[in-house]
């Protein structure tokens, strides 16, 4: 599959599959399905009950990759995750055991349910695809994808999750409530499975994802668009309000998933509307603001929206001559 044609059918074969049991999260589902063909990870963040689990081990499901759940709790060790040596008597050795985080996408529902130490044992996963344990380092599968559901750092029971660990997420999705339409929908789709467990087969493999990610690797960037990527995390760096602004990790995670939505729309080249309309769940969740915006609740999505006011649109580019 190297052709943006064919990648721009299969992803809407993918989110038709992940369609029939999750309802009303048409545009976050297609930016978290672009942040895996970018070779991302995606945290979905929103009140508990709106689905984002279901969500989430739905896309799972579609792109046929192996799965494992982790469901994160307070009591929780790093262990746990990575895997650790354990004795075995029949050697008389210590042999390591790997842990659920050796799969293709690892679901870790309520992540900031567990300690900060404990989700930060994922950090070298996310960002290197491997896991070293005792001085030992184990590669991970490949693909390898981070898909996390949290709940509001309000709700009774969770850690703000780290600074770096929020960095690692390519993007952060609010679900939001549905309309009235779609939450009838959701009931009636209940009533008709006569069961509480959903079930959404494979569109694609492995093999394949692999395929669509090079192919996606491989979209023009004119210079402008990638300026423009530059000039938006800069400006989030000296916006009121901010105390940390985007690292360059931002900056590279807009072009990269403008390059993914570009190829989900058949396109072979990124256009500057691509970064605007991930430029929230791409940046938001990498601000730090200062104590005091912080105590007022000031929303990190309207410092993205106002930057994305003042700096300049470059013109409207198209594929390499």
């Amino acid at each position: 599959m190297t052709n943006t044609t064919e990648i721009a059918e299969a992803g809407r074969k993918i989110l038709d599959a992940v369609k029939t049991v999750v309802v009303g999260m048409d545009d976050p589902l297609e930016i978290a399905l672009g942040a895996i063909l970018a070779g991302g990870h995606v945290l979905f963040e929103d009140v508990p009950g709106l689905g984002k689990t279901v969500a989430a081990r739905s896309l799972a499901s579609a792109l046929g990759l192996d799965f494992r759940r982790l469901q994160c709790t307070p009591d929780m060790l790093p262990g746990d995750v990575t895997g650790s040596y354990v004795y075995a008597p029949d050697t008389g050795e210590f042999v390591f055991r790997p842990g659920p985080i050796f799969t293709g996408l690892l679901l870790a529902d309520e992540i900031n349910r567990t300690t900060p130490k404990t989700q930060s044992s994922m950090l070298e996963a996310m960002a290197e695809r491997q896991v070293t344990v005792e001085g030992t380092s184990f590669p991970l599968n490949k693909p390898f994808h981070v898909i996390a559901t949290s709940n509001p750092v309000e709700y009774e029971g969770t850690y703000t999750l780290p600074e770096a660990q929020l960095d690692r997420f390519m993007v952060r999705l609010s679900v939001g409530y549905p309309e009235a339409a779609d939450e009838a929908q959701i009931l009636m789709g209940r009533v008709a499975r006569r069961t509480e467990e959903t079930h959404v087969d494979a569109v694609i493999d492995s093999a394949t994802l692999r395929e669509i990610q090079a192919a996606v690797e491989a979209i023009h960037v004119d210079p402008d668009v990638a300026r423009y990527c530059v000039d938006i995390a800069r400006a989030t760096r000296s916006a009121q309000h901010v105390a940390v602004g985007s690292s360059p990790r931002g900056s590279q995670s807009l072009l990269l998933l403008g390059r993914a939505l570009a190829a989900l729309d058949g396109r072979e080249y990124v256009r500057p509307d691509d970064i605007k309309r991930v430029a929230v769940p791409v940046l938001a969740h990498r601000l730090t603001l200062t104590p005091q915006a912080w105590a007022q609740g000031v929303d990190p999505q309207r410092i993205v929206e106002g930057v994305m006011r003042e700096v300049a649109v470059p013109p409207t580019v198209g594929a390499a001559a």
